[in-house]
């Protein structure tokens, strides 16, 4: 049965926190305020909190000054929840209206530092979107000559990467409901089961235990191993000899999940045992390298070292070489820092990670496997609780 959440939402302090930092950033990089038109961004200072940016035709915009309270310019129908927030200043307009959507409101907004030639801070960098019609933006900044729009994709990065305790209480509530799901796989999947029915079975299972949404679920299933994790289920059976693997991104107050767990459908091939075996040796050598102070980059590396040892086919980039073995999670399924021999990112106490090696193997197989984890100072903590040693059976 689902377990005591953690209350929703956060007390006005957690953003007053988040603002300060970001304001002390602005001051130090010569920035007169931050526009943000992201959700994740938008919800971090905010608290706006909705499933209607799953709409692109609105835009919407929160600006951080380098001293004072955010203002936010939205369109009229977000204007009743964003007064729940902390968020005091809210002009809005009548959207959509694609001849002003918005950039009347942001050149009155903006003037006074275009005005004073001031530098602006936008994200701009890797992992980051515009989400507001480029044309829009381009007419934006014809009107506002003096203004120079600089990178704060560093800023914002440095301040996300790390959480507050009350942000990992919710992503490890959030792990905890998955792990109670993943524990129910012998009632939840059998042989002759679409895969289909198999992923319908997780999602109604992990909503029963306590998450809100299930927005991620992805997979596969085949003989042997599988060789895709990204394409949508198929009807095919499950049959004796499969091996299963389910990747949920399940959410609970706007935080989220990511791991993933694999079994054998009745029975396992012994070069499906071995390489899962592998897997989980360098998981754990992910564990006993994740602690601050470590770049992203040597994480990936303790754990690459591992699976290199597994035999040749571990290099013959068959679909098992997906670029990185973990990332940040939070209120993204992804999020910076990248466990990839190019990210040289440091790990500080209290960011939450993902552990996440594969490799290939056979014919065209393939085998991944994650955890969730919080760095400490000293040994991470498990968000999720920790797969088995060995491939699972179900049946």
């Amino acid at each position: 049965m689902p377990d005591t959440a953690p209350a929703r939402g956060f007390e006005q302090a957690e953003f007053e926190r988040r603002l300060d930092r970001a304001q002390a950033l602005m001051a130090e990089e010569g920035l007169g305020g931050v526009l943000l038109t992201t959700e994740p961004e938008i919800r971090y200072f905010s608290g706006f909190h909705t499933l209607f940016w799953q709409s692109p035709t609105r835009p919407w915009f929160l600006f951080l000054p380098k001293a004072g309270a955010p203002v936010a310019v939205i369109p009229e129908i977000g204007a009743n929840l964003m007064r729940r927030t902390w968020v005091r200043d809210i002009r809005t307009w009548s959207a959509p209206n694609p001849a002003d959507d918005g950039l009347s409101l942001l050149r009155e907004l903006l003037e006074p530092y275009a005005e004073k030639g001031a530098a602006v801070g936008m994200l701009k960098g890797h992992e980051t979107h515009l989400r507001m019609p480029l044309g829009d933006f381009e007419r934006l900044l014809e009107h506002l000559p003096g203004l120079t729009i600089r990178d704060a994709t560093a800023l914002v990065k440095s301040l996300r990467m790390v959480k507050s305790e009350a942000e990992i209480e919710k992503i490890g509530h959030i792990c905890a409901v998955a792990s109670r799901t993943f524990a129910a796989a012998d009632g939840l999947f059998h042989a002759d089961q679409p895969l289909t029915e198999a992923f319908r079975a997780f999602k109604i299972e992990c909503l029963t235990q306590g998450a809100d949404d299930v927005p991620y679920l992805v997979g596969g299933a085949g003989r042997g191993g599988y060789s895709d994790v990204i394409s949508p289920p198929s009807p095919r059976p499950l049959q004796t000899g499969d091996v299963l693997m389910l990747d949920t991104g399940s959410v609970f107050d706007g935080y989220f999940c990511d791991f993933d767990r694999n079994f054998a459908i009745g029975a396992a091939e012994d070069e499906a045992r071995r390489a899962y075996e592998v897997l989980y040796a360098a998981t754990e050598a992910g564990l006993k390298a994740a602690r601050p102070g470590v770049a992203a980059a040597d994480l990936f590396q303790a754990m690459q070292s591992v699976i290199a040892q597994f035999d040749d086919q571990a290099h013959d980039n068959q679909g098992g070489d997906v670029g990185r073995l973990g990332h940040g999670l939070g209120m993204q399924l992804t999020e910076w820092p990248s466990n990839a021999a190019f990210d040289r990112t440091v790990l500080k106490e209290n960011m939450v990670m993902t552990l996440e090696p594969s490799l290939s193997y056979g014919a065209g197989k393939i085998m991944v496997h994650e955890e969730n984890i919080v760095v400490r100072d000293g040994a991470p903590t498990l968000l999720s609780e920790r797969a088995a040693p060995e491939l699972p059976i179900i049946g």
